[in-house]
């Protein structure tokens, strides 16, 4: 945000696009009030008819901001007020004016939005094109660590990484530990704050279940059919079938054709879930060849997507949660851990792809994900258990040889390198 302020110079609109209940608004405000003399902001999802009634002629730029000193009480000082519009997918006049608004270069703008993208909000307007749109996620595991004190950690890790050198099993033991405590509790500001509150996780959960149903509820809205929500709430059983791919058919009737890919790009434009497509030619350049109707997915935050897959009980026990922090619930957490390695590389500004192929007995190998470096692929396989064995990357890498940089297995042990395989630590993920 501080770079777009730097170098914008007014001449774009910042739009922080992302999840219901990811913080947007209150880091925007904060923003806000840190590097400007005045700001000014329009709350859409509370705003009254004569705030969203304001935007409606622009044809006098003098009155309108005369009207807004009026309606909002603040001075406004040119090139040092920003004017703040919040949930503007709620006013689409309001987005339209950012235009016009920026054109006249007095002040700045910055745009908040959930499901942004949305046809019914959009269709009859025009969007600027003086968009700068940044994406905003749920905390990174730095981020988190951050949030409970700990400042040090994650410089250990980076040095770590770049000396590909691990820490020993009882470090590694506590790390893993401590990583466990991310994935349950997420990183959705609002557990994070009520498990630094009360560090109790059953109350934790108790929130991460009120965004879900939220999420739901607006899945409800924008789809009226239910599919989304459908295929929103079948994502660990999905993952946990050990498929290939996610199956619509076997979670929702068939679809008209179109439909389906509609439904995913509505969940997908949400910010809620990362989808992950199939890469037919894993090449440099993933989507030029990437299939969408081949996909997985992966829930946005990983404590939602824990939380999610106990939904079967009116709230997750604290001794569910004990057993899974200590690892030692009776359940394959392959798909957790899968999840929040997705989470982790997509975080970290990368786009989701995986491969597979049939092995010699018509049995299929699978890539996890695929990385683009430079002019080389990284292939990820994630493993949180049976690290000896990695045929299928290993296969990849032989099939594709000339085109492989370094092939990573993603794993719970500690950080050590095995020929041309690095074996990385789930905590590490997001250095990759």
């Amino acid at each position: 945000m501080l770079e777009w302020k730097r170098d914008s110079h007014g001449e774009t609109a910042l739009l922080v696009e992302g999840a219901r209940r990811v913080g947007k608004s209150t880091i925007v405000r904060q923003f806000a009030l840190n590097e400007y003399r005045s700001c000014a902001v329009f709350d859409f999802a509370k705003a009254s008819e004569e705030e969203k009634s304001l935007f409606d002629d622009l044809s006098d730029m003098d009155y309108f901001f005369n009207s807004l000193r009026l309606l909002k009480g603040i001075t406004l000082y040119e090139r040092d007020t920003v004017i703040v519009f919040d949930e503007v997918q709620k006013c689409p006049v309001a987005r339209q004016a950012i235009k016009t608004l920026v054109e006249d270069g007095r002040y700045d703008y910055i745009e908040t939005g959930s499901l942004i993208s949305i046809h019914k909000n959009v269709e009859d307007i025009i969007i600027p094109s003086e968009e700068e749109v940044l994406e905003m996620h749920p905390l990174d595991y730095e981020e988190f660590l951050w949030a409970t004190g700990d400042e040090s950690t994650m410089g250990l890790l980076r040095d770590a990484f770049q000396r590909k050198r691990g820490f020993g099993d009882a470090v590694n033991r506590k790390l893993m530990r401590d990583f466990r405590l991310y994935m349950l509790v997420g990183g959705m500001p609002q557990a994070v704050s009520k498990y630094l509150e009360t560090k109790d996780l059953a109350a934790v959960d108790k929130v991460k279940r009120a965004i879900i149903r939220l999420y739901c509820n607006d899945f409800q809205k924008i789809d009226k059919t239910g599919k989304a929500m459908d295929l929103f709430m079948s994502i660990p059983s999905q993952l946990a079938g050990n498929s290939n791919r996610y199956r619509p058919s076997t979670v929702i009737d068939k679809t008209r054709p179109g439909q389906l890919e509609d439904l995913i790009f509505l969940m997908d434009d949400s910010k809620t879930v990362n989808v992950c497509y199939h890469a037919n030619d894993p090449n440099v350049g993933f989507n030029l060849t990437a299939n969408r109707s081949a996909f997985k997915m992966f829930l946005e935050d990983t404590g939602l997507f824990v939380t999610l897959a106990f939904w079967d009980k009116d709230f997750t026990e604290n001794i569910i949660y004990q057993k899974l922090l200590n690892d030692k619930l009776a359940v394959n957490l392959g798909y957790v851990y899968e999840n929040v390695v997705a989470q982790m590389i997509r975080t970290s500004g990368n786009h989701l792809f995986y491969y597979t192929f049939p092995d010699r007995n018509r049995h299929s190998f699978e890539v996890d994900f695929l990385l683009s470096r430079s002019s080389k692929i990284d292939p990820i396989e994630v493993k949180s258990d049976g690290y000896n064995t990695h045929a299928s990357i290993d296969a990849f890498c032989e099939k594709y040889s000339p085109r492989i940089g370094q092939k990573y297995i993603v794993c719970t042990k500690d950080l050590r390198k095995d020929g041309e395989t690095l074996f990385v630590p789930v905590y590490m993920a997001g250095l990759l």
